[in-house]
């Protein structure tokens, strides 16, 4: 294949992101446009935060996140926390190791190697009569954020819409892929974070959306941009 042929396949697979983009730009406004409408027929004047909890979101502050550092309190930490990663309320993922090295994630649950209660390794979570899904609350991410414990979130809503999107690269070359991804996003106008993973061997990008979008429309956008 020829340089002139590279050079257009590239640009053919930019062109198609930056359709999806507009698409997504366009969804975005539609969103805050109904929202507005909704508002102005009910007079409310506040944006209410989207979730689908059966919790009621209290402990998440309305008002503006202010820029957040080292210095800022534990309270802004959090703030800024649930503002970018806003996900499932009523349950999140805690991970787990084992003496043999494997780990993964679980929902947590309150009664969790309480016994009777509890039967694992017997009986799995899934199955289990007595498992009581723990809610995502302040403390649990204060936990988190202070190395006590590692925790997830689960960004599929009950509505099958999500509020972010994450990219994961954990080849060799995973550094290079990420920036050449991350470039793309600079191109159509879209903000991305870059994290480098807990093992150290990969990393991923977080696209931040401005209100909830459908997973499927993420998924493809996504997608758009790795191909």
């Amino acid at each position: 294949m020829s340089s002139n042929d590279t050079h257009q396949k590239l640009q053919a697979r930019l062109d198609e992101a930056l359709a999806e983009c507009a698409r997504l730009r366009a969804e975005n406004q539609r969103l805050r446009e109904a929202l507005s409408s909704t508002q102005s027929e009910t007079g409310l004047n506040e944006a209410p935060h989207k979730y689908t909890s059966a919790q009621p979101p209290s402990e998440v502050s309305s008002s503006p996140v202010a820029p957040v550092h080292s210095k800022s309190s534990s309270k802004e930490k959090i703030a800024l926390f649930r503002k970018l990663f806003r996900g499932r309320e009523d349950v999140y993922p805690k991970l787990w190791e084992n003496q043999n090295g494997n780990s993964g994630y679980t929902p947590a649950c309150a009664n969790e190697w309480k016994r009777p209660l509890c039967g694992k390794p017997k009986v799995k979570c899934a199955q289990c009569a007595n498992r009581s899904l723990v809610p995502l609350s302040d403390q649990v991410i204060y936990d988190h954020l202070a190395g006590k414990q590692t925790i997830g979130v689960y960004p599929l809503l009950r509505d099958e819409t999500c509020w972010f999107l994450a990219a994961d690269f954990d080849k060799e070359l995973w550094h290079e892929d990420a920036s050449v991804f991350r470039d793309v996003c600079r191109k159509m106008g879209v903000p991305t974070a870059l994290e480098r993973s807990r093992s150290g061997n990969g990393g991923h990008v977080w696209i931040f959306f401005q209100a909830p979008v459908p997973a499927a429309t993420a998924r493809r956008f996504g997608y758009s941009i790795l191909a």
